[in-house]
């Protein structure tokens, strides 16, 4: 997300960082390139006069012209303003003090909003909360459907309105239902529409009113770029929203909706971002971190929360000593795989890694790690402990039962012997530090 602006805002800041003296005109020429970097995000215009206006008048006081450093002092101005343009703290969901926690989710239709449903359900599961979700779109038999079946991957219960085809009778009966069962939280999947319309506010008006749900929150699909801010506003005007939750910012890469939803949306921040189909590919949104990532910075909070989340702690200290002994083999590499797949995308993860974005044209292609692990689960556990015993015949088996070729599967076995090898000089302290273009073989990260 946001590559077209990073790519554009790293050009603007090398050439301000570079002058010696910084004039006004300097600053008027650098805004103008920011505007048009902007607009070409496709932010809002509502967003992007005022942040102009906040810029320059910092920007042009005597402590920037006069400093030292005036050309880093503009770009920390410009980052400051972009953490308040994306709407400066996260803002976690408000639980309340007595069962059940009612949450309201609204948004047009192919917002991808019964997914974020069970991504948010699936969230406040693996903080130890257990959940009710509500089906409450009766005009959309395949909704009520993709929800119990959300439900059941998850293993999280779906109510069940029997007949009922009044959805503020459904979603008041699921709620009196939670409170009787000690459900904490309620989630209430509304009906959506191809547009805004008075039968949907009404509806979702009357739902309110009858539940009085503690967060109403607007779903708002990120590749709309600023029409997705316009249609938040609208129904926050109407209806009243606590926040936005933006799905598919995996796939957009301007970040138009994320830069203009505070200004259009009546300050309401965006608390949530979807970054995959998986139901565990949901966000927090920490403004400060996404100005990070724009700028090349990386996000490394993120990428460690992540890997708190995924990695077990026990069994990573079982790793270290296995590393030390040089006792790291076939079956280690492949849980480790398996672990760095649960934290998401790899292209994703690679964003968070400061500097990345120096290495042009850094590809990866997750289906690889898929084929690695075929080719180790074509091994016998004997071949996976000790690789050094697989020979010609070996590896044309290995081959046949992975659906790969020889070739790839020398491939595999050269690169892991270069990593246990560059294991054990950073396990000794002996090495040059984390290389991860030689770890993985050259720029793509694919080893075939």
């Amino acid at each position: 997300m946001f590559e077209n602006l990073s790519s554009r805002l790293e050009t603007i800041y090398k050439r301000l960082k570079s002058r010696g003296v910084l004039k006004e005109a300097d600053v008027d020429e650098a805004l103008r390139e920011i505007r048009v970097a902007l607009i070409e995000a496709d932010a809002s215009l509502a967003a992007i006069k005022p942040f102009l206006e906040d810029v320059r008048e910092k920007a042009v006081g005597q402590e920037v012209l006069k400093s030292l450093t005036p050309g880093h002092q503009m770009v920390k101005i410009v980052n400051d303003e972009l953490v308040s343009l994306l709407g400066d703290d996260f803002s976690e969901l408000k639980l309340a003090p007595n069962p059940p926690t009612v949450i309201l989710m609204m948004g047009l239709q192919g917002s991808g909003k019964t997914t974020t449903v069970g991504k948010l359900a699936n969230r406040f599961k693996q903080k130890g909360k257990n959940c009710l979700l509500v089906p409450a779109d009766v005009y959309r038999p395949a909704a009520i459907e993709q929800l119990n079946v959300i439900g059941r991957d998850l293993d999280i219960k779906v109510y069940q309105a029997s007949e009922e085809k009044d959805p503020v009778r459904i979603c008041a009966g699921a709620v009196e239902a939670a409170s009787k069962e000690m459900i904490h939280v309620v989630i209430l999947d509304t009906a959506g529409r191809l547009q805004i319309d008075d039968e949907l506010m009404a509806e979702l008006k009357a739902i309110k009113e009858k539940v009085s749900p503690h967060e109403s929150l607007f779903v708002a699909d990120a590749m709309m770029g600023q029409q997705a801010a316009d249609v938040a506003g609208a129904f926050n005007e109407a209806i009243g929203i606590d926040g936005v939750i933006l799905t598919k910012m995996d796939g957009d890469a301007r970040g138009g909706a994320a830069l203009s939803i505070k200004s259009v949306a009546g300050g309401k921040p965006i608390r949530f971002v979807g970054t995959g189909e998986k139901l565990d590919a949901l966000e927090p949104f920490h403004p400060d971190r996404v100005v990070s990532r724009i700028l090349g910075m990386g996000d490394m909070m993120s990428l460690v929360e992540k890997a708190e989340h995924a990695y077990d702690l026990e069994e990573q200290a079982k790793l270290e000593k296995k590393i030390k002994k040089s006792a790291f083999t076939l079956e280690d590499f492949k849980d480790q795989l398996q672990q760095m797949q649960k934290m998401g995308s790899i292209q994703q993860l690679i964003g968070m890694i400061p500097g990345a974005n120096k290495l042009k044209g850094l590809k990866v292609d997750d289906g690889a790690f898929v084929k690695i692990e075929a080719i180790i689960n074509s091994m016998t556990l004997g071949e996976r402990n000790k690789h050094n015993i697989i020979n010609s015949s070996r590896k044309r088996r290995i081959a046949l039962g992975s659906g790969t070729t020889v070739n790839e599967v020398n491939k595999l076995l050269k690169q892991f012997v270069q990593m246990q090898k560059m294991m054990k000089k950073l396990s000794s302290g002996k090495g040059r530090g984390f290389d991860l273009g030689s770890m993985m073989g050259g720029r793509g990260l694919s080893p075939f």
